[in-house]
C-alpha cells in the first residue's frame, strides 16, 4: 500500500474516543446517513414489530421508479432514496446512454413521492455485465444535514440538492474504473462543512468537497484499491479522524485536509466492502478480503503516530463477512454474513461463540445477503435479498425470533434499513416499505 500523495504521518496525540452510540428519543426521527446517525446501526429503543407481512404492520408501501441498492434515510418529516432507470433496469433497457439516476423525496407519514430529482448519466458507466448487474448504479446511500441532500453517482459525481429537489451542484470525482470493472458502492459522509467521498473505483481517491459550493477542499491520492468501504469518522481528543479500511492496512487520516495521522498493517488482503466497526476502549473491527474472508481487531493505543505496528493487532479471524458489516453489542460481533451463516465473534479474542445457517442462496443465483444488520435494543434485524426479514436476538446464544416476508415481491432486497422513531424503512429494487403498529 501507498499512502496518500498529500499525506505524511502525523501525531496522533492523544487516544480515540468512539463515537457515542446512535440513540434515537421519541422525538429523534432521522436517519440522516448509511448506517445511521453515527454510522454504527445501532438505535438504543425503538418499537419495532416482531412480525409483518402483506397485510400485518405494513403502514405503507411505495412503488419505486426504478431498482437500487442504497438505503433510505430521513430526515424531519421526509424520506430520500435513490434508484436508476433507463439502462439495465429492465429487459430491453441497452442503452447506456439512457441511464439516468433517482433522488426520490417521500412523505414519511404515507409514502407519497414529493418529488423525483432526475441526473442523467455524466459519463460512460461500466456496462451492465457481471457483477453490476447485483448491485447496480444506484448503490451509494445519499447523507443529509437537514438543510441540503447530497448523493454520490459514481462517475457522474457527487451532487447536492435542496429540500425542494432543485440541483444546486455537481462536482465531477473521477470518470475511471477499477480492475474488475465491479463500479462503487461506498457512501459519502458528511464533516462539518465538508462532504467526503470514497472515489477509489472512480479516480484511487478520496474528496472533501464544500457542501455549500462542490468546490474540491482536498483530494487525497493513494493506493486505495479494493477499498470499497464507506469511510468511518472517529472521535479523538479535540476532534475526528477519517478512518479507511484498505488491503493489508488501516489509515487514520485528519478530516480537514487529507493528511494521514497513522496506519496500521493487518493480514486482511484482498477488496475491503464492509465498514470499520468501532468497538470499546479505543478498540475496532475491519471484516472483508478476497479470495477468502478475514476478520481482524485492533487496537488503537494513545499517544500512537505513524505505523502503530504489531501490537495495534489484537486478533484475525476467518469468522468475517465479505458484504454486510457486523455491529457490536456488549463485547461481541454480531452479523448474517453474505454466506447466509449467522455469526458471533468475541470482540476480546476473535472466537466465534456460535455459526449458525440462517438462509440459503438468493433465488435466481447469488450470495443470500448484502444488507448489513441493524441493532435495535436487544433484537438484530437482518435483510436477506429474497427470503425476508430475520430478527435474531442480540445475545451469545443464537436465537431466530422471526422472519418476515413480503410475498408479493419477487425482487432483490439487497439494501440495509433505516429506523425512525418506531418505524422500519425497508426497500427492495421494486418498492420502499414502511413497517410499524398503528
Amino acid at each position: 500500500m501507498h499512502p496518500p500523495s498529500c499525506a505524511s504521518a502525523f501525531a496522533f496525540a492523544s487516544m480515540l474516543a468512539l463515537s457515542a452510540a446512535a440513540h434515537l428519543s421519541a422525538a429523534g426521527n432521522d436517519w440522516p446517513r448509511f448506517l445511521g446517525p453515527t454510522g454504527t446501526a445501532v438505535v438504543a429503543d425503538a418499537r419495532i414489530p416482531l412480525r409483518w407481512s402483506d397485510t400485518e404492520n405494513l403502514l405503507w408501501k411505495t412503488d419505486l421508479p426504478g431498482p437500487g441498492s442504497s438505503s433510505p434515510i430521513v430526515s424531519g418529516d421526509r424520506v430520500f432514496i435513490t434508484c436508476w432507470t433507463g439502462y439495465g433496469d429492465k429487459p430491453g433497457a441497452d442503452s447506456m446512454r439512457k441511464l439516468v439516476r433517482h433522488l426520490l423525496c417521500l412523505s414519511r407519514a404515507d409514502g407519497h413521492i414529493l418529488w423525483d430529482a432526475r441526473v442523467p448519466s455524466a459519463a460512460a458507466e461500466d456496462p451492465y455485465t457481471g457483477y453490476i448487474t447485483e448491485h447496480g448504479y444506484a448503490t451509494h446511500t445519499p447523507v443529509t444535514d437537514g438543510e441540503r441532500v447530497y448523493a454520490f453517482f459514481g462517475k457522474s459525481g457527487a451532487l447536492a440538492f435542496d429540500l425542494q429537489g432543485k440541483k444546486l451542484w455537481q462536482t465531477s470525482c473521477g470518470t475511471g474504473s477499477g480492475q474488475r470493472r465491479w463500479g462503487s458502492a461506498a457512501s459519502p459522509v458528511l464533516h462539518g462543512n465538508l462532504l467526503i467521498v470514497n472515489a477509489s473505483d472512480e479516480s484511487q481517491a478520496l474528496y472533501a468537497l464544500d457542501k455549500a459550493t462542490g468546490q474540491i477542499v482536498w483530494k487525497a491520492e493513494g493506493d486505495y484499491g479494493m477499498a470499497y468501504g464507506t469511510p468511518s469518522l472517529l472521535r479523538r481528543d479535540g476532534g475526528y479522524d477519517l478512518v479507511l479500511a484498505l488491503p493489508r492496512e488501516l489509515w487514520g487520516m485528519n478530516p480537514e485536509t487529507g493528511k494521514l495521522r497513522w496506519y496500521a498493517t493487518h493480514g486482511l488482503a484482498g477488496n475491503v466492502s464492509p465498514s470499520l466497526v468501532p468497538g470499546a476502549a479505543g478498540t475496532v473491527f475491519i471484516t472483508g478480503g478476497f479470495p477468502t474472508t478475514h476478520s481482524v481487531g485492533l487496537s488503537l493505543r494513545p499517544g500512537a503516530k505513524g505505523d502503530l505496528g504489531p501490537a495495534a493487532v489484537l486478533w484475525e479471524s476467518s469468522a468475517s463477512s465479505y458484504v454486510p458489516t457486523p455491529v457490536y453489542k456488549d463485547g461481541h460481533l454480531y452479523v448474517i454474513n453474505d454466506q447466509g451463516f449467522a455469526l458471533c465473534i468475541d470482540a476480546r479474542t476473535g472466537q466465534t461463540v456460535y455459526r449458525e445457517r440462517v438462509a440459503l442462496g438468493a433465488r435466481g443465483g447469488g450470495k443470500p445477503i448484502y444488507a448489513s444488520p441493524v441493532l435495535v435494543g436487544g433484537r438484530l434485524v437482518c435483510v436477506s435479498r429474497r427470503s425476508g426479514t430475520y430478527i435474531l436476538a442480540a445475545r451469545p446464544q443464537y436465537q431466530l425470533l422471526s422472519t418476515n416476508e413480503f410475498a408479493s415481491d419477487t425482487t432483490h432486497f439487497n439494501a440495509t434499513p433505516a429506523i425512525s422513531g418506531d418505524l422500519l424503512l425497508l426497500r427492495s429494487n421494486k418498492a420502499l416499505y414502511c413497517i410499524g403498529t398503528r
